[in-house]
């Protein structure tokens, strides 16, 4: 028996939900280091571009597919294409949001115990060497990060139980004020460091000398890694929008709250990095091991406050992070309460125990298992490339040749017209990128990643 569908309250409710789910780790944890290593303001302005050349009518190819269909990633290409095979595209982007869920989950781990930490004043009252050499003791310890990783897939899976109005929505509607909320203070403080101003001027200048085809490449993956893109989680939101609702502000004020919140995390990372004298193209350990050693050195000068930084900072890490994780566990859900009749609270936690599973060896390979590897990487490894560099394009190719080549046009221009009330110019606008210039740019970014 088929559970009955809900929906998200409002248009707030709608950007708030589809904000949280592109709003993560994406934004705190990778946006920052890559700015580093792509010469600031020049690789802004080429993610500014790769979000609106690309990424943005893929996010509207899965807005379209999921408002007109109202259903799961896979029902919803059987019931716009029946009799066809399209469906079995659908699996993937069930699959894909839960291995990716897995991994994702073990550095949402970090967020934990680093909150942990913090609030026990572990980074602001012990020696440099031992903040240092911290992270690395840490993840390759055996039962330390499966415990943070438990802790926070419960979260997730307790967030995802209560549903999508008093679930997901109530949880983005207080989650991401707050979020914004904590980002701007960190912002405030970072630029109150002494030798900040240099971290202002990197993030501002552009340097074109460092924009290549990697570069491209790596603006490219970053729209669709934080706009959670080609795994089903905007569809499935999108399923959840009411017919009234103007798909094109929802999608264009998402698209806009998460560049803002990347270029305002790289505000609130860069200065604090410069202000401290190191390179901030220092890699994903930026977050986990660079802040805290700053916040160690600033802790001899205002001990008080810098422990409040350091709360603050985890606690905007772990809020952006579980926002992105209940999207993913939803689309596993939607698929098994609308396709096999499964009830809400069976389904959260057959996929959690699921993703639990492949977390706990994610996790495992960067200590016991560091000698396990397939195709010469580690588990961890191999997961997230199978993911970031196979199914998230493949995923969002066979979004956009749906909608673009498949559905009917005029399916698709009632739905991002609204019934033809409004939108029109800006519909032919993206109309005509989702059927020709994001499925070159997918495979462009696809070719870059197999073969440099």
């Amino acid at each position: 028996m088929k559970q009955q569908r809900e929906n998200f309250g409002s248009r707030a409710a709608v950007i708030m939900a589809m904000a949280g789910s592109a709003i993560g780790l994406g934004n705190i944890w990778r946006f920052p280091y890559i700015l580093g290593e792509y010469g600031g303001a020049a690789f802004i302005l080429l993610y500014i571009a790769a979000s609106l050349l690309v990424a943005l009518p893929i996010f509207f190819a899965e807005s379209v597919i999921g408002r007109r269909s109202h259903s799961n990633a896979y029902g919803a290409l059987r019931k716009l294409a029946p009799g066809t095979k399209w469906h079995w595209a659908g699996i993937l982007t069930i699959i894909s949001p839960l291995l990716i869920l897995s991994y994702y989950s073990v550095v949402g781990g970090w967020s934990v115990q680093y909150l942990f930490k913090s609030l026990s004043f572990d980074f602001t009252t012990g020696s440099p060497e031992a903040v240092s050499s911290y992270f690395g003791n840490f993840i390759s310890s055996a039962w330390q990060p499966v415990i943070s990783h438990t802790i926070f897939l419960s979260l997730v899976a307790v967030i995802v139980l209560f549903g999508v109005r008093k679930g997901i929505e109530k949880f983005s509607n207080i989650a991401m004020p707050v979020l914004l909320v904590l980002i701007v203070a960190l912002i405030v403080y970072s630029l109150t460091l002494p030798g900040s101003f240099k971290g202002v001027t990197y993030l501002i200048k552009p340097d074109f000398s460092k924009l290549n085809a990697d570069a491209a490449a790596a603006a490219l993956g970053q729209a669709f890694f934080s706009l959670s893109l080609g795994v089903g989680t905007i569809l499935t939101y999108a399923s959840y929008v009411k017919k009234d609702e103007n798909l094109i502000v929802s999608g264009l004020g998402t698209a806009g709250f998460d560049l803002l919140f990347a270029v305002m995390a790289g505000f609130a990372v860069i200065p604090a990095v410069f202000a401290a004298g190191i390179e901030p193209g220092a890699g994903p350990g930026l977050v986990f091991e660079t802040l805290p050693f700053i916040f160690n050195q600033m802790a001899s000068q205002a001990p008080v406050v810098s422990s409040v930084v350091s709360i603050v900072f985890f606690v905007a890490i772990l809020a952006a992070a579980l926002t992105s994780a209940i999207s993913m566990l939803e689309v596993g859900v939607a698929f098994l309460t609308e396709e096999k009749g499964m009830k809400r609270a069976p389904a959260t936690l057959l996929l959690a125990f699921f993703t639990w599973l492949v977390g706990i060896l994610c996790s495992l390979s960067f200590g016991p298992m560091k000698d396990f590897h397939i195709l010469g990487l580690t588990f961890f490894d191999f997961v997230d490339h199978l993911c970031s560099d196979w199914l998230m394009p493949i995923g969002g190719l066979v979004f956009t040749l749906f909608v673009g080549w498949k559905m009917k046009k005029a399916d698709v221009r009632d739905e991002l017209t609204n019934g033809g009330t409004c939108n029109r110019m800006i519909y032919k606008v993206f109309y005509y990128l989702i059927r020709y210039v994001a499925p070159v740019g997918i495979v462009a970014v696809f070719l870059t990643n197999l073969f440099l």
